[in-house]
């Protein structure tokens, strides 16, 4: 990504292409909820001891890509 342009960046930084379906874009998520493991995994990341996805207000995977493509254009 280092040697990517600017324009480049704005479309693609933040993002890999999915290894199972090949696809290029992020999908969007639209669910509003996530699974923990058990008790423990949901105490670490309410608890923000654990990055993860919790509520999709707060954070999900489509929202994550976008932060990390804007970060990518800030330097």
């Amino acid at each position: 990504m280092a040697d990517w342009g600017f324009e480049t960046r704005q479309i693609h930084a933040g993002t890999a292409p999915d290894p199972t379906t090949g696809a290029r874009a992020v999908p969007i998520y639209q669910t509003t909820a996530y699974v923990f493991r058990d008790t423990d995994h949901a105490a670490a990341l309410f608890g923000l001891g654990e990055l993860g996805n919790i509520y999709t207000r707060i954070m999900n995977p489509t929202q994550d890509a976008f932060e990390q493509r804007v970060a990518a254009l800030e330097g």
